[in-house]
């Protein structure tokens, strides 16, 4: 038996902001019938993540490509893998069944071919959540978020922590782990609607918008009269520049993602390095995989947090195979609020 698989494909290396040229749907037949031995697996992709780093795989060069497998170049006709949510279809794998639900590295496309036993893939319970949350909140987003906040800026009740970006996938968590954990927070976002979000929903302390903001250093001192302790980075540039100028004595900067620098190669964040050794500041960069020890803790206190409703879930979902490019394309010029993924059949 077969199925017909559309997919989408980069014609080419995208370096600069990506365009919805430089993407294409494809079409192909796809025999649902495996060799019980094969280990292969078959999935129906029901949700998709949409992440910013991979337009650093889309790059003619990143140094990000050597540094870790799933970070590995993305070579234009092939498939694009990404996390998400998929039914099994068809398995050589004794571990799978039919009709599974599964969570893990799948393709953008409404099915997937994991082949030979090399994939990332795990079943799941849904523990009477919505399906898209294994993708976002209770995914590498929700883990991102927590590892990053938790393991790697260390807080302490009473702390104060800035966050940027903090209406997307994960700023909006760090934001709300914080508040939670007993922090002043203040985030930074790019329109009026989104500040509000954070205000008014969220729970953050304060929120600006950076794009009515001539001065970014002299804004934050305007919003931490008394220095900054912690800040989660998920922009780089001339953010991290104005945070640093503004961390306090022993503060802690983590590293999560530089989007301003995705699209632009001139820019680079430069921060005084004075500030750093002097003000003994600590910058690191990490990755959710760094933090799988403590995957049980997180998922165990967020699902605790979203059935008591102190906790929220903030998603932006496009429909259907085509809406891929779109919706990639819209991660850097700010159209998502919370996290993006697509969303490519019901279950």
């Amino acid at each position: 038996m077969e199925v017909t698989n559309r997919y989408i494909t980069i014609k080419t290396q995208v370096d600069g902001e990506p365009k919805e040229s430089d993407f294409e749907l494809k079409t192909s037949a796809l025999s649902i019938s495996l060799d019980p031995s094969s280990n292969d697996i078959i999935v129906k992709n029901l949700y998709v993540s949409i992440d910013p780093y991979q337009l650093n795989r889309m790059k003619s060069q990143s140094s990000s490509q050597k540094a870790i497998g799933f970070a590995a170049a993305i070579t234009p006709g092939e498939d694009i893998d990404a996390y998400g949510v998929a039914k099994v279809v068809a398995s050589g794998n004794p571990e799978f069944e039919k009709d599974d639900l599964v969570v893990g590295l799948i393709t953008w496309g409404e099915y997937s071919l994991l082949k030979g036993g090399k994939y990332m893939l795990r079943k799941f319970d849904p523990m009477g959540f919505p399906l898209s949350y294994q993708v976002g909140i209770l995914g590498f987003s929700g883990l991102t978020a927590y590892g990053g906040f938790f393991e790697v800026c260390k807080p302490k009740k009473g702390e104060k922590v800035f966050v940027s970006a903090a209406s997307g996938s994960v700023g909006n968590l760090v934001g709300q782990y914080a508040k939670l954990f007993g922090c002043y927070v203040v985030g930074c976002a790019g329109s009026k609607e989104k500040v509000a979000l954070l205000k008014e929903k969220l729970g953050f302390d304060d929120a600006f918008n950076y794009k009515e903001e001539p001065d970014l250093k002299a804004a934050l001192e305007r919003y931490f009269p008394d220095g900054i302790d912690i800040y989660f980075d998920n922009v780089g540039f001339e953010m991290l520049e104005a945070a640093v100028v503004n961390m306090n004595t022993f503060g802690r900067v983590a590293v999560c993602g530089v989007i301003s620098e995705y699209i632009d190669a001139t820019k680079r964040a430069a921060p005084n390095m004075l500030d750093v050794v002097y003000k003994r500041i600590k910058i690191q960069g990490f990755l959710a995989a760094d933090h799988m020890n403590v995957f049980p803790d997180f998922l165990s206190t967020t699902t605790d947090h979203l059935r008591t409703g102190k906790l929220h879930a903030v998603e932006d979902i496009s429909d259907g195979v085509e809406s891929f490019p779109s919706a990639f394309i819209g991660l850097f010029r700010g159209h998502n609020t919370g996290k993006k993924m697509v969303k490519v059949a019901d279950e």
